[in-house]
């Protein structure tokens, strides 16, 4: 679980609620981010599992990922109007137990062993994980001075990252270390007994995983978390029809410019293992490449806590676009180079990684006022860019992994377009306050 951040930090809410401090709320609201980072990045280690046990091809390996996003596009709009019925509370406790749900799946997706049943639970998992997004990003925007919204978002995101880091470590030692072909030097064709042994590994992680997941939703289900207030739920029909979200230009550009960073960011990530453990690369078996997976997310996190530092002085759109330009440069490196550079350039783009989305997020929905609920939910429903990476897998099965990897630098282009034109608020509405009263 996450590491409580300091109340001090994010805890107080601009007029009309001097003194309220929503540190303890936002602290549990980390522990929420560390969680669905976590369970996200264990996908990093479970594709390899997968395509040994399977006999995937680079394609079929990334579908299984494309399936894990395409929930967020299926699940946004019945996660926002799930909030706006029952409250962002219950609507955080009911996404946590459809991710325990999922979880469990995953056990008898194993015993079977089914690649259908496979793709189906982790589609749950996402979808939970799609109504944790919905309610949890915009509440860290709006409790505190919108010129730090995007400081503090970073702030809580490092949390995540942390859930990132850890991911990969807790699948190398659990999935991979306790299979053959996790194990086994790269090239080495499994028996059939020997992939059926192997899928049962994700039975323990996976159950430890609903185990926590059950806690955490009771936890959530009993604290006193505040309401986000009026100024974020849905305008009624006839107030509606005199605003537009499409009048606003940073969340126009913002929505692409999320569906376009999803693709680099899990491009990278899930094809990391397979990348390094290649001889002309670092010549690692999966196991030890999960390892060093640990660097790419542990970068996250220190990108994301000294991009919130650097925020608190620094325009974000400017920061987002020095970002992005690192971004670019080391992916050129890890494409036209070998050996431990182009896996250390593979691994930097983590740092550069870290500030992305949360940013964009924020830039997003500046100055959207009561659409901000709206936006937000369009934004997270563009998080299915992820499911592209299919894309990268396909050029990889045809041009080779390594050039595959030129998607990714294409990406960070459209990034930087944002940050230096497309994130500037046109029409901009005044901003949301929270109140303090419990849900």
């Amino acid at each position: 679980m996450a590491a409580p951040i300091p109340s001090s930090t994010i805890g107080t809410i601009a007029s009309g609620n001097e003194g309220v401090r929503y540190g303890p709320a936002l602290s549990l609201l980390a522990s929420l981010f560390f969680m669905w980072g976590f369970i996200t990045v264990i996908n990093n280690t479970l594709l390899p599992h997968l395509r040994s046990v399977f006999d995937l091809t680079y394609t079929q390996t990334t579908l299984i990922e494309s399936t894990w996003f395409i929930a967020y596009f299926v699940a946004s709009i019945p996660a926002a109007k799930l909030i706006e019925r029952i409250g962002y509370q219950r609507s955080l406790v009911v996404g946590l137990l459809i991710m325990a749900v999922g979880a469990l799946g995953m056990i008898p997706a194993a015993r079977i062993p089914s690649y259908g049943v496979t793709l189906a639970m982790l589609f749950v998992i996402a979808s939970g994980i799609t109504l944790l997004q919905v309610a949890a990003n915009p509440y860290v925007v709006v409790v505190g001075k919108p010129e730090t919204a995007s400081s503090r978002l970073n702030l809580v995101q490092a949390m995540n990252s942390a859930g990132t880091m850890l991911a990969p470590l807790f699948g190398a030692y659990l999935i991979l270390g306790r299979s053959k072909g996790g194990t086994a030097e790269a090239g080495v064709v499994l028996t059939q007994a020997e992939r059926l042994a192997d899928a049962q590994s994700v039975v323990l992680p996976y159950a430890l995983v609903a185990v926590v997941l059950v806690v955490l939703a009771i936890i959530i289900a009993r604290f006193p978390l505040p309401a986000m207030g009026n100024a974020t739920t849905r305008l009624a029909r006839e107030e509606r029809k005199r605003l537009s979200l499409w009048k606003h230009r940073n969340l126009v550009f913002g929505i692409p410019a999320i569906f376009i960073y999803l693709i680099a960011e899990i491009g990278v990530a899930n094809l990391f293992v397979n990348f390094v453990s290649q001889p002309e690369i670092a010549n690692l078996t999966h196991e030890e490449a999960g390892r060093y997976l640990t660097f790419l997310w542990g970068g996250m996190m220190v990108g994301r806590f000294a991009g919130s530092a650097i925020m608190q002085k620094i325009r974000a759109e400017t920061v987002l676009a020095a970002f992005s330009v690192g971004a670019f440069v080391v992916m050129l490196v890890t494409v036209f180079t070998t050996g431990p550079i182009a896996m250390w350039s593979l691994i930097l783009v983590g740092l550069f990684h870290s500030i992305m989305f949360p940013t964009i997020f924020a830039l997003g929905i500046r100055g959207l006022g009561p659409l901000t609920e709206e936006g937000s939910g369009l934004l997270i429903m563009a998080i299915a860019g992820g499911a592209l990476v299919i894309v990268q897998g396909w050029i990889a099965d045809n041009y080779g992994l390594q050039s595959s990897f030129l998607l990714t630098a294409a990406c960070e282009i459209y990034v930087l377009f944002y940050a230096l034109w497309g994130s500037r608020p046109t029409h901009a509405l005044p901003d949301q306050q929270v109140v303090s009263e419990a849900t």
